[in-house]
């Protein structure tokens, strides 16, 4: 019973998530898409720090996760309209 109103619960707040991640503007999700290239060159880079292994694996996966998030998030916000959007932008500035 508890299992069921917290996988309800779950399912709700990610719905909602999701509907404000949409109602979001193309500029927005642009930027959050863009955002996801230095967290991902940070979650590699850091790998060079004289620190443990420990403390890279803890910093590897708080960046590269903020990467996927960043990732994600903006693909949500963008939507399919808003992806062929962008690419479309993309293939006229190419030579």
């Amino acid at each position: 019973m508890i299992f069921h109103s917290l996988k309800n619960a779950v399912s709700q707040l990610w719905h909602r998530l999701k509907t404000w991640l949409q109602s979001l503007s193309f500029r927005t999700g642009v930027i959050v898409l863009l955002c996801c290239i230095p967290f991902y060159i940070l979650s590699f880079a850091q790998m060079l720090l004289p620190i443990s292994v420990s403390a890279k694996g803890i910093l590897w996966t708080i960046l590269f996760g903020l990467a996927k998030t960043c990732q994600y998030g903006g693909l949500t916000i963008l939507g399919v309209e808003g992806y062929k959007r962008l690419k479309n932008k993309l293939k006229r500035k190419s030579p």
